[in-house]
C-alpha cells in the first residue's frame, strides 16, 4: 500500500488530494476564510438555553448560533465553568489542574438549565462544521489531538484505540501513559502509538500540555466570542492522523506551505522528512499527476468502475442512495450468481472510496445486485467492512437486508465535497448542461477495452468532432495508447451531425456494434 499527498495552494483556498496506490481516495479544500474548523476551541457565551431540546444555543461568532446538547457538555462541565471564571478574572495562574478543586459531575440524565445559564462564558469546541442552514455543532468536553495521543482536560481516564487489537500492547501503553500523564487530564491513546517508546509519547504529551497552557493564557481578558485554540491546517492534520511508513511522497506547490509541512514532518518523523517535496513547474501539479482527470471522472452522478460495472449516486434531503449496475461487461463467470457477486465486490470497493472521497455523511443506502446465497451475502458484507476499515470517519455498516440493501451511517462533520462535472451544452440550438468531455472519453475507453476483449479485429468509432480531436491529437494520443496496449488500430471518423455525447462503434463490415 502506497500513499501520496498532494497539496495545491491557490489564492483563496488550499486543496489536498490523497492518493492510495495512484488512486484518489480523499479530496479536501481548506478555504482561507473558514474560521470554524473541526477541533477549533472558542471562548463563547451562552445565548439561550432551550429545555425542550435539552440544549443551548451558543454565540461563537458564526452567523447562526452553535448548538450545544446536554450530552455534549461532558460530566465535568461545572469544573470547566469554574476554571474559566477563575482564569478570566486573573485569580488562577496555574493551568496544570494538579491543585485545582474539581466540582461534582453532572447527572447524565439531567436538564440543561441545571448546568448552564444565559450569558455564561464557556469553552466550546467545534465537532461538526456549519452545514447548509445550520450553525456548528459544539461540545464542551474538550480534547486536543496530538500525533500519538489525545489530551482530555478535566478527566482522569486513560483509554486505548479499539483498532489496537493486542491486549498486551494495550496494557503496555496504558501503563506508560498512566505513569507520565499529569493529574487532572485524561488521555486517549491513538492507533499510531502502537509500538512507540515512552520518550516519543512523553514528547507528544508535553507538546499538548504546551498548547493547553498557551490556550489558557489567551482566556484572561479575552473578548466573547474569540478563537483561543486552532486545529492544525488540513495538510498537517492529515499527516498527523495518517502518516506512516507507507507514505512515499508529499508534494507541495507553495514554498511557504512546503517549509511549514517539512518542519512538521521533521518534528513527528525526522527519518522521513526527505519525502516532502517542493513542486516547481509550469505544468499545474494536479494536471501533471493525473489528479484533475480523476476528479472529473469520480464526482459525476454516474461513476464507472472496473470491468464495466458502474454506480449511480443520488442525494436526497434525508439520505444518499447508491445503485449498483453490472453494465455491459465481459463475463468470465459461469453463473448469474457468480456474476452478481463479482460485480458487487467491485462495487463495494468503489462505494467505500466514494464515501471517503466525497465525504458523504448521514444515512447511505446501497442497492447491490441480489444474491441468493447467504455465504455470498456474508462475503460481500465482510468485503465492504474491510474496504472501509481505513476510513477515519466513524461509521456503522448493517448486514444486507432481505432486499439486498446495505445501510451505512457515516459521521458527518463538514460539508460534503461536491465537484461540478457538467458543462454547458456546446451543440448549436441546445440548452441545459451535459457531462464534461473527459467523462465521455472515459466511457469510450471502457468500450474499447471491452470490444478488443471480444476479439473484434477492426473497429471504427464515429463521434462528435470535438471528441474525435481529443482522441487523435497530441503525442502520444489516446488512440496511440490504445494501439500500444491492444496492438490494434481504431479508425476514428468525426460526425458533425452527432450530439456532443453521441458515439457509435462499427465493425469491419460497417455494422453497428451494440
Amino acid at each position: 500500500m502506497n500513499y501520496e499527498l498532494f497539496i495545491r495552494s491557490g489564492s483563496q483556498a488550499v486543496d489536498f488530494a490523497l492518493l492510495k496506490d495512484g488512486r484518489l481516495i480523499e479530496l479536501h479544500k481548506e478555504e482561507e476564510d473558514n474560521n470554524f474548523t473541526v477541533g477549533d476551541i472558542f471562548l463563547a457565551k451562552i445565548r439561550k438555553t432551550v429545555p425542550g431540546l435539552n440544549a443551548a444555543f451558543v454565540n461563537v461568532g458564526y452567523e447562526k448560533d452553535g448548538f450545544l446538547h446536554y450530552h455534549d457538555l461532558g460530566p465535568k462541565v461545572l469544573s470547566l465553568l469554574k476554571f474559566i471564571k477563575s482564569v478570566n478574572s486573573g485569580k488562577l495562574k496555574d493551568y496544570s489542574l494538579k491543585d485545582f478543586p474539581f466540582e461534582k459531575e453532572i447527572d447524565k440524565n439531567g436538564n440543561i438549565n441545571d448546568a448552564l445559564k444565559t450569558n455564561q462564558s464557556i469553552l466550546a469546541q467545534i465537532v461538526k462544521e456549519p452545514i447548509s442552514t445550520k450553525g456548528p455543532r459544539l461540545s464542551s468536553e474538550l480534547s486536543i489531538a496530538g500525533r500519538y495521543i489525545v489530551l482530555v482536560p478535566f478527566s482522569d481516564r486513560v483509554s486505548v484505540s479499539q483498532k489496537i487489537e493486542s491486549s498486551e500492547e494495550k496494557d503496555r501503553l496504558k501503563r506508560l501513559i498512566t505513569s507520565i500523564k499529569p493529574k487532572g487530564f485524561g488521555v486517549i491513546i491513538r492507533t499510531v502509538a502502537k509500538g512507540k517508546k515512552v520518550a516519543e509519547l512523553d514528547k507528544d504529551l508535553q507538546n499538548l500540555m504546551e498548547r493547553w497552557t498557551a490556550m489558557c493564557k489567551k482566556l484572561q481578558g479575552a473578548h466573547h466570542p474569540s478563537k483561543v485554540l486552532s486545529e492544525l491546517n488540513r495538510g498537517a492534520s492529515i499527516i498527523r492522523d495518517m502518516f506512516n511508513d507507507s507514505f512515499s511522497a508529499i508534494h507541495i506547490d507553495d514554498e511557504t506551505l512546503y517549509l511549514q509541512i517539512k518542519d512538521y514532518v521533521q518534528e513527528i518523523a525526522p527519518k522521513n522528512d526527505n519525502i516532502v517535496k517542493f513542486y516547481d513547474s509550469n505544468v499545474p501539479m494536479f494536471e501533471k499527476f493525473g489528479i484533475e482527470r480523476q476528479i472529473k471522472t469520480s464526482f459525476g452522478k454516474t461513476v464507472s468502475s472496473s470491468k464495466g460495472a458502474y454506480l449511480v449516486i443520488e442525494h436526497t434531503e434525508a439520505m444518499h442512495v447508491i445503485d449498483v449496475n453490472s453494465g455491459n461487461r465481459s463475463n468470465k463467470q459461469k453463473t448469474q450468481e457468480g456474476t452478481a457477486l463479482e460485480v458487487n465486490l467491485i462495487a463495494a470497493t468503489e462505494v467505500a472510496r466514494q464515501l471517503r472521497l466525497r465525504d458523504m455523511g448521514g444515512i447511505i443506502v446501497v442497492d447491490f445486485i441480489d444474491l441468493a446465497s447467504a455465504a455470498h451475502r456474508k462475503e460481500l458484507y465482510n468485503h465492504l467492512r474491510e474496504e472501509m476499515k481505513d476510513d477515519r470517519a466513524k461509521h456503522k455498516i448493517l448486514p444486507p437486508s432481505k432486499f439486498g440493501l446495505i445501510q451505512i451511517t457515516r459521521q458527518r462533520v463538514r460539508p460534503e465535497i461536491n465537484i461540478k462535472t457538467r458543462e454547458e451544452n456546446p451543440n448549436v440550438g441546445s440548452d441545459g448542461e451535459i457531462e464534461a468531455p473527459i467523462i465521455v472519453v472515459n466511457r469510450i475507453n471502457e468500450e474499447v477495452k471491452r470490444l478488443f476483449k471480444k476479439d473484434h479485429k477492426k473497429i471504427t468509432l464515429n463521434t462528435h468532432p470535438f471528441i474525435a480531436a481529443f482522441l487523435t491529437k497530441g503525442f502520444p494520443s489516446v488512440r496511440t495508447k490504445w494501439f500500444l496496449e491492444h496492438k490494434k488500430w481504431v479508425k476514428i471518423q468525426p460526425r458533425d451531425a452527432y450530439t456532443y455525447l453521441e458515439y457509435h462503434f462499427h465493425d469491419k463490415d460497417g455494422n453497428l456494434i451494440k
